[in-house]
């Protein structure tokens, strides 16, 4: 496994991360009742994936608040106690911006604080190692139920728990270029978040507006669903198409259905013929394109299991990616 750093911060991530989002399990959002969660999980299972990504040397995992509402962080911080784990070995990223409890807005400088303490006890740790906003959209309401933008006051929030030695790195993720755009002078990030995958690299290819503030800036970037939820592992079959459990966000997935799956085949065979027909091979590849590009330091694919977790690794050990295979792949899902 090799590591990189996060911007200027000394903190160093292995390339391949861990996600936590699916040990979160099922869940549901309280404004729109739209699923948001994962499959259920077996505790004794992400255990043993837990030791497998550690045994490989993974030192990121990263968390969110929302994750089964304190679940995937208790989850994680639990195991880790029963591994052993020392937690100066480790980088532990978690996120506030989509769980507001009793808060109008979850942005307000008193609910982020709320959720960092409640974070860090969740987690079983006296300092989160990257704290992320987990969107880019400050603009909300107040108690008094005017819009108001907490950009401003969130960002110095953020500063003053890195001042009190809560956070040591600060993380913006967000979901368009032009959240990035006004976040990112304000917030001062070490460190972006988004999706960054062979099917959708708008956030991470060369020449993009994200790459240029990442130069301008000094930021880093993570980039999450290298495996696009296992569709770039060629596992479902268009002819029976998967079925998840209530509260699993991809049954709002329209890549999941028959016709996008069926379109995908001849892609995706393409991609077998160049790399290898295995899952281990496919998820190399996947992840080694994610890390090919400049500014990344870690992407973090998911997992349930020690076979996931063992599945995941492997991009950690090969060769990186040329860049013939890099244009290859970037070329095929345009």
């Amino acid at each position: 496994m090799q590591y990189r750093a996060v911007g200027k911060t000394g903190i160093k991530v292995s390339e391949i991360g861990f996600g936590c989002w699916t040990m979160g399990g099922p869940n549901w959002s309280t404004s729109n009742g739209q699923p948001i969660g994962w499959a259920d999980v077996n505790e004794d299972e992400v255990l043993a994936g837990i030791k497998t990504g550690i045994d490989a040397g993974v030192n990121h995992w990263d968390n969110a608040d929302v994750y089964g509402n304190g679940r995937a962080e208790r989850t994680l911080g639990g195991c880790f106690r029963k591994l052993g784990v020392r937690r100066q070995d480790q980088v532990i990223a978690t996120k506030v911006g989509h769980f507001k409890g009793t808060a109008a807005f979850a942005y307000e400088a008193a609910n982020i604080r709320h959720q960092c303490e409640q974070s860090l006890r969740n987690l079983q740790t006296d300092v989160i190692d990257i704290y992320y906003f987990h969107h880019g959209t400050f603009v909300g309401p107040t108690v008094e139920g005017k819009e108001h933008d907490f950009l401003h006051e969130a960002a110095e929030t953020m500063r003053s728990l890195v001042k009190e030695g809560k956070v040591r790195a600060i993380g913006q993720s967000a979901y368009s270029e032009e959240d990035f755009e006004r976040a990112i002078p304000v917030v001062r990030p070490d460190v972006l978040q988004n999706k960054a995958n062979m099917r959708y690299d708008a956030f991470i290819r060369p020449g993009g507006k994200v790459p240029a503030l990442m130069e301008k800036h000094g930021c880093s970037f993570v980039g999450f669903g290298p495996l696009d939820q296992g569709i770039l592992l060629d596992k479902f079959d268009p002819e029976n198409p998967p079925k998840f459990a209530d509260g699993d966000y991809r049954n709002n997935r329209k890549d999941m259905l028959p016709d996008a799956l069926r379109e995908l085949k001849p892609k995706l065979g393409r991609l077998k013929e160049r790399f290898g027909p295995s899952t281990e091979a496919l998820a190399s590849v996947a992840c080694r394109f994610v890390l090919a590009h400049p500014h990344v330091c870690s992407t973090i694919p998911g997992f349930r299991n020690a076979r996931q977790a063992a599945c995941n690794v492997r991009g950690g050990s090969d060769a990186p990616l040329s860049p013939a295979d890099v244009d290859f792949c970037r070329g095929l899902f345009a």
